[in-house]
């Protein structure tokens, strides 16, 4: 039985698996251990690629800027603080215990301060002295969102990671932020007392009054279905939500991007296959925005290195359709449709969605258009870390409609 890793899906691992009754790990089904792989008992193994040493700090040269300045803990591959800067607000520190992520951040913020680590190991006077005394404009927080997120089969209430907000609340005592922003995924309302907690504790902390609000990204402009829970509390006044403009999918507003309008101007491409050019000019609004500053090259755009197998399954899945039985969520794209809800993975994660022509899974950088990350926009890492940061990321044409709204505030 080849190993896990060698497939490209989960899913390709375990049709193997059935044919020779065992897991997907290669264990025997008859084996106790396998019953018990979804037991919420049993603690979530950790990402390979996270810093647990002492946190790594890298100055960076932007905090003397005019612009209000953001800071983001838990950053990701930096989704959130790009479209801050969209909106036109500087970010002057990410920090994130993921290290392919903490690189992509600095990547395309290269004046931009950074810590790699376990946040619980970082003392939140580090960043106030970063300030050289100047107040931070807003705080960001995409706190880990695993543990409530509707995809998680080992999702309950005393998962370790949904107390991350705590150690958010702890910098925003020692900052004081005139504004925070905290994310996650819209399953928090549905677990425990979290999103009253979170309002309760964050507004005393930071002596202001904080509200939480779905959001579902189509509306400003995203071509996916990715809702996320978004806290906003703002020193001396209280957030109104109805600030923040939607672009798309009214009447008075454009429809709805698609995914042919995200990505139909991409290079095709075969199973591993690399193009770095485009092929064609942009025929929407969409992809004249993604392309803006790319300089007329294309970066992550390397097809995945499926085993024929998949090539076939893709290539006998209709655009719509699941691709796999017990993976209805897995779908070939359709042109005409926005993108299911992206995701991360977990820890080895796989293809998750077909390319809508080509018999393949997306590329890198379709995932990232899909989540209206620009095309001079580059994802360090290899394929399977990249798909971690993109999955995680908060969309940032989303975070800039945050932004926007929140600039009127300050």
């Amino acid at each position: 039985m080849p190993n896990l890793r060698e497939y490209d899906s989960i899913s390709d691992a375990e049709n193997v698996a059935e044919d020779n009754q065992i897991n997907i790990y290669g264990i025997p089904e008859s084996d106790e251990k396998v019953t018990n792989v979804w037991d919420t008992s049993v603690k979530v193994e950790e990402n390979g690629y996270y810093w647990n040493g002492d946190p790594i700090f890298k100055k960076g040269f932007n905090v003397d800027t005019d612009k209000p300045i953001v800071a983001e803990l838990f950053c990701g591959c930096g989704g959130t603080s790009l479209g801050f800067e969209m909106a036109g607000f500087e970010a002057v520190l990410g920090c994130d215990i993921h290290t392919p992520s903490v690189q992509t951040f600095q990547a395309n913020h290269p004046e931009c301060s950074t810590i790699t680590g376990d946040i619980k190991k970082v003392d939140p006077v580090v960043i106030k002295e970063l300030l050289n005394g100047r107040k931070l404009d807003v705080l960001i927080g995409g706190i880990p969102c695993q543990g409530f997120s509707l995809n998680n089969r080992k999702r309950h209430e005393k998962d370790d990671r949904n107390y991350m907000y705590k150690e958010f609340a702890r910098f925003v005592k020692v900052l004081q932020p005139r504004v925070i922003v905290l994310e996650n995924v819209s399953g928090m309302k549905s677990v425990g007392n979290f999103v009253m907690d979170i309002e309760n504790d964050l507004g005393t902390i930071g002596k202001m009054k904080v509200k939480s609000q779905l959001l579902f990204a189509p509306d400003y402009g995203v071509p996916q279905k990715r809702t996320r829970l978004i806290f906003v509390g703002v020193r001396g006044k209280e957030f109104n939500f109805d600030d923040i403009v939607k672009t798309h999918g009214t009447i008075e507003t454009q429809p709805y991007v698609t995914v042919k309008d995200a990505i139909g101007d991409l290079p095709a491409l075969l199973s591993k296959e690399t193009k770095t050019e485009y092929e064609t000019k942009p025929t929407t609004a969409y992809q004249k925005l993604m392309r803006l500053n790319s300089n007329g090259t294309i970066y992550n755009h390397t097809a995945p290195n499926h085993p024929p197998a998949t090539i076939d399954r893709i290539k006998n899945t209709l655009p719509g359709e699941s691709m796999y039985k017990k993976f209805r969520q897995r779908i070939r794209l359709s042109w005409d449709i926005l993108s299911p809800t992206q995701v991360s993975g977990g820890i080895r994660p796989q293809f998750q969605l077909g390319h809508p022509q080509d018999n393949r899974g997306l590329t890198i950088r379709e995932r990232c258009r899909l989540q209206s990350f620009p095309d001079n926009f580059i994802i360090k890492g290899g394929t399977v870390q990249a798909r971690v940061q993109t999955g995680n990321a908060v969309p940032p044409l989303l975070a800039k409609a945050v932004a926007l709204a929140i600039k009127k505030y300050l």
